[in-house]
């Protein structure tokens, strides 16, 4: 993919399909790394699909053979040096603590580095697809942290107010971006 936060997206849309109530995305950069972590509380997979998941035709698609997203994440940490794991909980050996962790390691001075790109976007993107699922999205950089998190948003707003509304959709974008520019006031 042409960025990051296009992989966060068809990954954290795994969660969903996943049937995730909550799903955080979180991502720690310092000067040389940048550190991905997406998990969920969705039903989770099972140890043989989990040892298969990087496979390009392993996937629970039915409008195509192939699923890329996890493999193409995995390609992209690798290529610059970095890792990638994923740890799944199947909800039926589970039934209390059930989910989905997947991690990348980035280094990003790497000529294969792949850029973060739309994030906002991505992040906003997900909660309108999405309304009904909570996202924490989580983003430390060495000047201090981007975060939202919906559940916060919905103590707000109240039962009655949907997340997929253009007026919250946009508040969205521009609270993470006037967080992302008060961050970069200060460097």
């Amino acid at each position: 993919m042409k960025e990051l936060s296009l992989n966060i997206l068809d990954i954290a849309k795994n969660s969903v399909k996943a049937g995730a109530k909550l799903c955080t995305v979180e991502i720690t950069e310092d000067r040389e790394t940048l550190d991905l972590k997406i998990s969920d509380d969705g039903c989770g997979m099972k140890e043989e699909f989990v040892k298969n998941v990087t496979d390009p035709f392993c996937t629970t698609r039915t409008t195509r053979a192939v699923g890329l997203g996890i493999p193409l994440l995995k390609l992209e940490a690798e290529q610059t040096g970095g890792s990638f794991s994923i740890t799944s909980r199947h909800e039926s050996e589970y039934p209390d603590d059930h989910g989905t962790v997947t991690e990348a390691k980035f280094y990003k001075n790497h000529i294969d580095m792949t850029p973060l790109g739309d994030i906002i976007s991505s992040v906003a993107t997900l909660v309108q697809g999405s309304p009904e699922i909570d996202f924490l999205f989580i983003h430390r950089l060495p000047g201090g942290e981007v975060r939202l998190d919906t559940r916060e948003l919905r103590e707000v707003l109240g039962d009655d107010v949907p997340l997929d509304l253009p007026d919250v959709l946009v508040w969205i974008k521009e609270n993470l971006r006037g967080q992302y520019d008060e961050l970069n006031a200060k460097e």
